[in-house]
């Protein structure tokens, strides 16, 4: 019976300095990701207060503050439905 070939691995430094790259890569390519949604959220949030949708556009605001805080770890940034006398 044949035996499963196992992936060569290799025992220089660079190996775990490029394992280390491509993590720290995808973790930036997944932060991207995220602040481009989050730039859409803000879109949709200014939008639908426009229209006068405030409690629709508070809550998608109060989930983006959720998000900013606990999933990527940085401060709140107001959003103008947050700033305004109308909320």
């Amino acid at each position: 019976m044949p035996q499963a070939r196992r992936p060569q691995q290799r025992n220089d430094r660079s190996s775990g300095d490029d394992s280390n790259d491509s993590k720290q890569e995808e973790t930036d390519r997944y932060r991207r990701a995220a602040e481009d949604a989050l730039q859409q959220l803000d879109w949709a949030i200014g939008y639908l207060h426009g229209i006068r949708k405030t409690e629709i556009s508070r809550a998608l605001a109060k989930n983006r503050s959720f998000i900013r805080r606990r999933l990527l770890q940085v401060p709140e940034e107001p959003v103008p439905t947050q700033q305004t006398d109308e909320t």
